[in-house]
């Protein structure tokens, strides 16, 4: 039967006649040599030219991928050979290679030689390690000599065709030809080698329209194919398939079987004329070029063909050719040695099993893994595990085991026709209910794919229908106690349970129905929206691949990412999940080249998680203690997720984890403490700086003011501590806060703080720090006149390195103190100000003064002072007193040397200053009103002294002239004391 290949087109670029193409090795690229001269790399899984070079303006009639050292070399009509740097599109060599037409290249697979042949009848070989020197020539073809093609077998000889109908096979160390295979009736246009060394065979193609097969050793022709109605111009063996492909210049590529010679598929594009062909041992692509273009198909799955059993063997299929290995104990530690790391490559030891009778497409092992399952070709063939003994066969479309028994199967013969098996014997065969039976799927049910969209579910042991499940499945994965099924498909998967012990009583009791099945026996459990493209059942988890190259676990429809696979450049995963070792507590993955890596999953952790899922918390604590301490940070984030946040606290080892969840349950105290273990290497590091901060939000928000200090400091938080002791009102963080955020640099804030405290002399500072010397005079101007000289002096020398008419253009109060209004009170001011400031420091205002305090923000205080200082020689004035008649009161000095005061100002004396000082003060203001009211009293005493003077000498004189002498000198001291009383 044929191969049933499933061929896709993954590439159709149109372009001008393609003469040549090669497929890159590790990217998805295809190189096309065109007729025009250019040459194009186009990504085939895209669609999308990657790039494009153009080399002449003659036709290049091949181009080939030196994938090693990133080059590619094409040969065009001009007879040279040019190389280029594929990345970098640097032109590397340029030669000078034969006198006609360089018609094929030849990359040695591992040596640093290029071979050229030539429409001069010559083969020459190149050495890129010594600057593409020619180090071997080769003569002996009588005509044009088409290509040439390395033996893989033996890379150090090396096949020719040549339009004299003949083929010669060389060695690399001599000139001339080992041999010569004679047949073709025309001239030879191309040929290849078989890709493995077990058969001794070379393809070859011609004019005569045949396509032969050639056994070197004994010279003879193997077969023949016909077919292809016009030239040939390309052939090949497949590297990975057991494919011959050919191409003619009858616009057909046409596909052979390489085992049995008959005819597989023939690909016609409408493309005209066929020129030629490629392939690679790493993918399944076939790339072709035509005369309007080049074709990429994929050539069946390139999915690993492999099984794995519950012991830890593993067998697949490279081609027909069936090898085994085991990987139990591989990747686990063992004595004193070291386990392999998630994701390493195993170190396998492969055993040859033998050779398969046809091409396997599927593998698989049956439920105890004493047999193997191969099918392809439409057959299908049981071999005993260990030795590859042939057990049974037969025609099948689709094979599959039973999920419990050790020989029963069931296969698709038709798209009508079932047929089961018991112990390799048949036993049962049924029609399924369905248009067209699709496919099948094993397990613990028969699962028949229909052609409408849907599944339908039979026993295994009666063949009755017990379910249909209108959902388009692409693979069914049963659990190994058969209770659980999920059943994916191309856009999501659904996980569902199944009760075969209802089953067993409808069938027992024949309660079925054939076209509605059994009731009760499927429900859905949850649904996961992946594109599962493999799976394993672990108990009650499902560990799946999805498209994106994942490895998750699905545990009650949580999902959880063990890894992240590399993907193919179309972002699809090139993994599949081989099996699960319980012992060994790891799942095995195998890529498409058979690589085979694992990692682990702990079974004691599965069976954890299926129990909190379960509700059962009684059997989770019991499974806890089993469980290896350093999955506890992986249960933590399970419980997290389910929502039991303490329980996840009280497990988790990581301290990161324990951070962010206490502050989630409100226990800063507990985050607190985790801070302070912080290693001393490790405390300056971002990540701790920011846990800080968020410990300090989530104490503000409880109002633990302290704590949020604590927290604040820790982190560096300027703005937080700023925010907080403003609002508070603490003098002391705000001074501390202020030096902290000026050594760390945090000038803005530091300004602010310094502000705040009225420290304006720092402030100033700040702007003449970091050069802000305008806003620095303008500040001075406002809050301390006595610097402004030495401020706009900066100024000035800075700004005379931009402008010397500008530097001029600038004053200050030494030079025009008229420009500066109100200096000299200013400065008064200010000295008020600093006095005020020290006073006051240590105690600073109290907050009930703020009824009061928040009044004099309005003040004018160079208006306040200057009225004050008018007020007292005016008042004197009015009166016209002599100043040298007003005794001089030296007053009590308001305005304390600042100095002095700095000195006394202490701690111990703060309070007994400021009482002195406000005794002080109000001692003045009172001895200054006694002196002005005694000054007044005096001068009017004074002037009422005299009035009265010269009142008693009239009186005296008056009486005098009209009383004798004794009697008026009686009478006057009388009358005088009489006139005093009542002037008084």
């Amino acid at each position: 039967m044929p191969l049933r290949l499933d061929i896709r087109k993954k590439l159709t670029a149109k372009s001008d006649r393609v003469k040549s193409v090669d497929i890159h090795p590790s990217e998805p690229w295809a190189l096309t040599a065109l007729y025009s001269g250019n040459v194009m790399i186009w990504d085939y899984e895209t669609s999308s030219c990657v790039k494009s070079f153009e080399l002449s303006e003659l036709p290049v009639r091949c181009a080939k991928f030196i994938a090693r050292k990133q080059w590619f070399i094409a040969a065009s009509d001009d007879m040279k050979l040019r190389v280029y740097n594929y990345n970098t599109m640097e032109k590397i060599k340029e030669i000078e290679a034969h006198h006609d037409y360089v018609r094929f290249l030849e990359v040695h697979p591992s040596l640093p030689y290029v071979l050229s042949c030539s429409d001069d009848m010559t083969v020459k070989l190149w050495d890129w390690n010594h600057d593409f020197e020619c180090t071997q020539y080769f003569e002996g073809h009588q005509h044009y000599v088409m290509q040439i093609k390395f033996n893989p077998k033996d890379s150090n000889t090396f096949a020719s065709g040549s339009l004299d109908r003949s083929i010669k096979v060389w060695g690399l160390g001599s000139p001339v030809a080992h041999y010569t295979l004679e047949g073709h009736e025309r001239g030879v246009n191309c040929i290849d080698y078989y890709p493995s060394g077990d058969k001794p065979y070379i393809l070859s193609g011609a004019d005569d329209k045949t396509i032969k097969i050639w056994d070197y050793q004994t010279k003879s022709i193997v077969h023949s194919f016909d077919g292809h109605t016009h030239n040939i111009c390309a052939v090949l063996f497949h590297p990975k398939l057991p494919l011959i492909a050919s191409a003619s210049e009858d616009g057909t590529v046409r596909l052979w079987s390489s085992t049995t010679y008959r005819a597989e598929s023939t690909l016609n594009y409408g493309m005209e004329r066929a020129w030629s062909l490629a392939a690679t041992k790493e993918s399944n692509m076939l790339a072709c070029g035509f005369d309007e273009g080049c074709v990429v198909v994929e050539l069946g799955s390139d999915d690993p063909v492999a099984s794995m059993d519950n012991t830890g063997k593993v067998v697949w299929a490279k081609n027909n050719e069936i090898q085994t290995a085991n990987v139990r104990g591989l990747a686990s530690a063992s004595g004193d040695e070291q386990g392999l790391p998630d994701g390493e490559r195993l170190p396998i030891i492969p055993r040859d099993l033998g050779s398969c009778e046809l091409y396997p497409q599927m593998l698989k092992h049956n439920h105890n893994g004493r047999f193997v399952a191969v099918c392809g070709d439409g057959e299908f063939i049981i071999y005993t595990a260990q030795a590859l003994r042939n057990k049974a066969f037969g025609q099948a479309l689709d094979f599959v085991w039973s999920g419990t028994g050790t020989g029963d199967y069931c296969i698709r013969e038709s798209i009508s026709c079932i047929r089961f098996f018991k112990n390799f014997k048949e036993s049962n065969s049924i029609r399924p209910a369905t248009s067209s039976a699709e496919g099948l799927f094993g397990g613990h049910c028969v699962g028949v794919k229909g052609g409408d969209g849907s599944i339908l579910f039979y026993d295994w042991d009666t063949g009755v229908f017990i379910r249909k499940i209108d959902v388009d499945a692409k693979d069914v994965y049963w659990s190994d106690a058969g209770n659980m099924v999920c059943i994916a498909t191309n856009d999501s998967s659904y996980v569902l349970s199944y009760d075969a012990q209802a089953t067993a009583s409808a069938v027992a009791m024949g309660q079925t129905n054939d076209e509605v099945g059994i009731e009760g026996t499927f429900d859905l459990l949850y649904e996961i929206s992946d594109t599962v493209t493999s799976g394993k059942w672990v108990g009650d988890c499902f560990i799946y691949l999805n498209n994106g190259g994942r490895l998750n676990y699905s545990v009650g429809g949580q999902i959880q990412t063990l890894v992240h696979f590399e993907t193919s450049a179309a972002g699809t995963t090139k993994h599949s999940i081989l099996g699960y070792l319980a012992k060994e507590d790891r799942v095995y993955v195998v890529d498409k080249s058979l690589n085979i890596t694992s990692y682990s999953i702990m079974l004691s952790v599965l069976q954890y998680q299926t129990a909190v899922m379960r509700g059962d918390f009684d059997a989770a604590n019991e499974l806890l203690p089993t469980i290896p301490e350093k999955e506890y940070t992986t249960v933590a984030r399970f419980l997290e997720s389910q929502g039991f946040k303490e329980e996840a606290l009280a497990v988790t080892t990581d301290p990161d984890h324990k951070f962010d969840l206490s502050l989630e349950l409100g226990q800063i105290d507990v985050a607190h403490a985790l801070l302070q273990e912080t290693s001393e290497e490790d405390k300056e590091t971002t990540d701790t700086m920011a846990k800080w901060k968020r410990l300090s939000d989530a104490a503000l928000k409880e109002s633990n003011f302290e704590l949020c200090e604590a927290a604040s400091v820790s982190s560096n938080d300027f703005a937080g501590l700023l925010l907080m002791y403003s609002a508070i009102g603490n003098l002391e963080g705000m001074e501390s806060l202020a030096k902290a955020a000026e050594a760390d640099g945090k000038t803005n804030i530091a300004f602010s703080a310094y502000f705040l405290t009225g420290n304006v002399e720092a402030c100033a500072n700040i702007l003449v720090k970091t050069n802000r010397l305008p806003e620095a005079a303008f500040f001075a101007r406002t809050y301390i006149p006595s610097r402004i000289d030495e401020i706009v002096a900066l100024w000035k020398d800075d700004l005379s390195k931009v402008s010397e008419s500008a530097a001029e253009a600038l004053i200050s109060p030494s030079i025009d103190k008229d420009s500066f209004p109100d200096f000299d009170v200013a400065v008064q001011v200010e000295a008020m100000f600093v006095a005020q400031r020290a006073a006051s420091k240590q105690t600073g205002i109290p907050a009930t003064d703020y009824l009061t305090a928040k009044d004099d923000l309005d003040l004018d205080l160079i208006k306040l002072v200057k009225s004050q200082t008018a007020a007292a020689p005016s008042m004197v004035n009015e009166e016209k007193v002599p100043e040298a008649d007003i005794p001089v009161v030296e007053p009590v000095e308001d305005d304390v040397d600042m100095d002095e005061q700095a000195e006394i100002a202490d701690d111990t004396e703060a309070k007994a200053l400021e009482e002195a000082r406000m005794e002080a003060a109000a001692k003045a203001e009172r001895l200054q009103a006694e002196v002005e009211a005694e000054a007044f009293a005096t001068a009017e005493a004074e002037r009422l002294q005299a009035e009265t003077e010269a009142e008693a000498a009239a009186a005296a004189e008056l009486l005098q002239s009209n009383v004798e002498p004794e009697a008026t000198e009686e009478v006057s001291k009388k009358g005088s004391a009489d006139d005093f009383g009542d002037d008084w």
